[in-house]
């Protein structure tokens, strides 16, 4: 799907786990696209492994499992996409830009199918320590709904200069390492109204 888009390189292709982390050690990609489930490795052990040793290139998931329990468990990996194969060329494709970009991209089926399983499995003993302020919880409200840094600071009125500090702000005190992270954490947490 991506031959044809002039500013892609394809540097390799690998034809299970290993060979995945192995070439990701060697070539140092941008972005590696896995599958979750592969021979030798599956995708989310793979990740896991590039992360360490790769640990500027980006991982993102091309899969046919439309399972939130897969999404998440991703997510934990360090994950920057979650993409099923019956995308149309489109979807994929503003999905791995968006994923070079450094953003994350999650199928909008599976967004709503993530907060569902998040809201159900939530259970909350004592309030949350973590106070963020009204901007950073308006922040973090439009992050869970996939908007991207310059449709929040539209949507706020802010500049995209802001919204990335109140982001750097939230991933900060939720001890994350990236807005997904953040989003899920805060459903974990209760934090959003």
């Amino acid at each position: 799907m991506l031959e044809s888009e002039a500013d892609f390189e394809l540097v390799g292709e690998a034809t299970n786990g290993q060979e995945a982390v192995d070439l990701c050690q060697a070539l140092q990609p941008d972005l590696a696209l896995l599958d979750i489930r592969m021979p030798q490795l599956d995708g989310l052990a793979a990740t896991r492994l590039i992360r360490q040793i790769a640990p500027h290139t980006r991982v993102a998931i091309v899969t046919m499992h439309e399972n939130p329990d897969y999404l998440v468990e991703a997510l934990r990996a360090g994950v920057v996409g979650y993409v099923l194969k019956d995308s149309t060329r489109r979807t994929f494709v503003a999905a791995v830009r968006q994923a070079l970009r450094g953003e994350t991209f999650i199928n909008g089926s599976m967004t709503v199918q993530l907060l569902q399983r998040l809201a159900t499995t939530h259970e909350s003993s004592s309030p949350p320590r973590i106070q963020l302020t009204r901007r950073e919880q308006e922040v973090l409200q439009l992050i869970t709904q996939g908007k991207t840094n310059r449709e929040i600071g539209q949507l706020l009125n802010i500049s995209v200069g802001t919204v990335k500090i109140h982001v750097e702000h939230i991933i900060a005190k939720l001890g994350v390492s990236d807005r997904t992270q953040a989003a899920v954490r805060a459903i974990d947490l209760g934090l959003l109204k």
